[in-house]
């Protein structure tokens, strides 16, 4: 039996209609003016006074996405305010890549043999030239090292080179945003990027033997790593099971764990970024190739490749749409950090922060116009001198939708109630693709929602405040209230 509902519709406001016929008067020809100001739906007013928010902590326009400069929005409130975003800038950086990039783009990195290969010896050096790949994780950190091998390589006479000159970024301090040196969040971009500079520690408990048996990935040379931990006393919680551990993590050379795993906690994963990150991809280029049985009787050092020497074989990275995938759905800051270097590094042959700053800006006024430039500082949103405006970032999202690249922006965001960091929504599952972003004193979200009448919403609540970690449920109720055509 078919159902059919019929659902009867307020007139809108009067305030409302004043507000639009305002934004109407006030557009240019060249652009989009200031949006009229909207009331704050009832719902929302009441989740920012459950979370002890106010109504000047928060930022947000709604607008159709397949509107233009001229669309009248849905809801607007301090929309021109430059506000802090977060990693919701991740959405500017990810979207110029793809359109000036393209979703097929991959990163090179070129390897090379200099000498000649007899009896399983490489005589000479072997050169791995970093190009910007964001994703040379472990696993494809082994694939190059068996290609290695494949050359007929089992012994090289001589040293491994790294070559990293395609980046020239200033000397980065791990600590100076946070103070969280060891969390994989602060890691810095570098032209050849092993593994995001971080190992993964793997907990799995043995009841039987009383312990929990360590697993190290990637294997890194010249590192003592503690191969058991003893479990804690049967019937312990998991609870704080890294503080019941009381890691020694700061030393480079070794690490070791003074307390105990919890049997309850089951197998556990702790990621942690390296606490010697400029000498991480030597320890762990020499460490893969010693763990595949490969001979080295130099050393694993920084250079540059020599000029005329041709790659013996090179190394791809996934296209772009995966990479940006990886980037919007779990927000990591160093991926996002690599690709906005990619785009100077495409145009300038080096890569640097003020170049892809420029590059952006000139992108920016080509497509999207003549509304507010970001500050995007180091492109990833981990920052506290990076601004945009909520109006600012609509528009570049409607300029988005519009695009061939499209589909694959949309696939890389976060689906509410489903997955990435959107998966603990509590709004209406799989309503809407939005990228979040979080900071002390920062919450937000930006992207599009879907709305039951059909149409297609763009959505961005900023909220700078001291108490912006209880925004979540504002942004819930934003979601919901936007699935319902008003």
């Amino acid at each position: 039996m078919l159902s059919v509902s019929v659902v009867w519709r307020r007139p809108a406001p009067r305030a409302v209609l004043l507000g639009a016929m305002l934004w109407l008067a006030l557009v240019g020809s060249t652009g989009a003016q200031a949006p009229a100001p909207s009331p704050l739906p009832a719902e929302v007013e009441a989740a920012l006074g459950r979370a002890r928010l106010p109504r000047d902590a928060l930022s947000v326009l709604v607008v159709e996405a397949q509107g233009s400069a001229r669309t009248a929005p849905r809801l607007a409130h301090r929309a021109q305010v430059p506000v802090n975003p977060a990693s919701v800038m991740k959405l500017v950086t990810t979207y110029a890549a793809l359109e000036q990039l393209g979703p097929a783009y991959v990163w090179n990195t070129p390897v090379y043999l200099q000498g000649a290969v007899q009896d399983g010896s490489l005589r000479g050096n072997v050169y791995i030239q970093g190009q910007g790949d964001p994703k040379l994780v472990m696993e494809r950190l082994w694939l190059l090292m068996r290609r290695l091998q494949g050359q007929g390589i089992q012994v090289i006479v001589g040293d491994i080179v790294l070559d990293r000159t395609a980046f020239e970024v200033p000397d980065h301090d791990p600590a100076r945003f946070d103070g969280e040196p060891l969390r994989p969040y602060n890691a810095a971009p570098d032209a050849l990027l092993l593994n995001y500079k971080s190992s993964v520690v793997t907990f799995v408990p043995d009841v039987a033997a009383g312990l929990a048996r360590i697993q190290y990935d990637p294997p890194l040379a010249g590192v003592q790593r503690q191969a058991t931990v003893a479990l804690a006393a049967p019937g312990t919680e998991c609870g704080d099971w890294r503080g019941a551990l009381r890691a020694e993590l700061s030393d480079p050379a070794k690490v070791s764990f003074q307390g105990v795993f919890p049997a309850a906690c089951g197998e556990r994963v702790w990621p942690v970024a390296a606490a010697d990150p400029r000498g991480f991809a030597a320890r762990a280029v020499e460490g893969m190739w010693r763990e595949l049985g490969g001979k080295l009787t130099g050393a694993v050092r920084d250079g540059k490749v020599p000029a005329g020497l041709k790659p013996a074989f090179v190394v791809n990275s996934p296209a772009l749409a995966e990479v940006v995938r990886d980037v919007n759905k779990y927000s990591n800051n160093v991926m996002a950090q690599q690709v906005f270097l990619t785009l100077a590094l495409q145009k300038n042959g080096v890569a640097s922060f003020d170049g892809a700053r420029e590059v952006l800006r000139q992108w920016w006024l080509a497509r999207v116009g003549d509304v507010e430039l970001p500050q995007v500082d180091n492109g990833a949103g981990l920052s506290r001198d990076a601004r945009l405006t909520a109006q600012a970032l609509a528009r570049m999202l409607q300029v988005a939708w519009a695009s061939p690249a499209m589909p694959e922006l949309l696939a890389s965001l976060p689906i509410a109630g489903v997955d990435g960091t959107l998966r603990r929504s509590q709004s209406r599952a799989g309503t809407a693709h939005l990228k979040t972003g979080s900071l002390r004193d920062v919450m937000a979200v930006a992207g599009y929602v879907h709305a039951a009448s059909g149409r297609r919403y763009v959505l961005v609540a900023v909220v700078n405040h001291a108490n912006a970690g209880a925004a979540r449920p504002v942004f819930d109720s934003l979601i919901d209230w936007t699935t319902r055509d008003q």
